[in-house]
Formats: C-alpha cells, sequence, structure tokens
C-alpha cells in the first residue's frame, strides 16, 4: 500500500507559525478527503482538518481561525498551514487520504511547541 509522507514539523515558540506537507510516497487515483490528525501524548488521535477534491474544509473547533487547510489536486498533496500556535498543540501530526474502499495514513511528524 501507498504510504503517505508528512514533513515540516519542528519545535517552536508559542505563537509562532509552522507549515506542514504531505504527498504520497507513490502513485494513489481518486483520492476524496484528504488530511491532517493529531496525536498528543497520552491522549487519543484526533480530527484537526480535511478536505476534500472539491476545496470543501472542515476544522475541529480547537484550531479553527488559527489553522489552514490546502491541497493540491494534480499533486495528491495536501499541507496545514499553523498559526498562533500554543503549547497544547503539541504532538504528533499525521497525514490521512482516502478513496473509495480505502485509507492511507503516513509515518507521523513531531511538532513541539514550548518556551
Amino acid at each position: 500500500q501507498v504510504q503517505l509522507v508528512e514533513s515540516g514539523g519542528g519545535f517552536l515558540q508559542p505563537g509562532g507559525s509552522l507549515r506542514l506537507s504531505c504527498a504520497p510516497a507513490g502513485v494513489i487515483f481518486g483520492l476524496v478527503v484528504m488530511g491532517w490528525y493529531r496525536q498528543a501524548p497520552g491522549k487519543q488521535r484526533e480530527l484537526v482538518a480535511t478536505i476534500t477534491n472539491t476545496g470543501r474544509t472542515n476544522y475541529s473547533d480547537i484550531v479553527k481561525g488559527r489553522f489552514t487547510i490546502s491541497r493540491v489536486n494534480a499533486k495528491n498533496s495536501v499541507y496545514l498551514e499553523m498559526n498562533s500556535l500554543k503549547p497544547e498543540d503539541t504532538g504528533v501530526y499525521y497525514c490521512y487520504a482516502e478513496r473509495p474502499g480505502w485509507a492511507y495514513w503516513g509515518q507521523g511528524t513531531q511538532v513541539t511547541v514550548s518556551s
């Protein structure tokens, strides 16, 4: 199965910005939904944001207004622009994609927000 590959994680101070990127390591046709989930230490994985192939977006209430998701359908790539980062945004961020009958996950990229 084709893997999704994330990049862009890092360590930064509160109030900073970061941009995550994700694309498949191989060819996948017909991706409908792409998005980002995150998992903080000791917590369950939670939805951050998703975007459909028609551009419809959905955000978790805790990131709404601070994060922006976008995608380039021709590249099957998805991005997450994160602004006004808080320590509670710390976690492993996972890229997600789905097409009818199939779901794909990335290995995750660490984001740490701390002073």
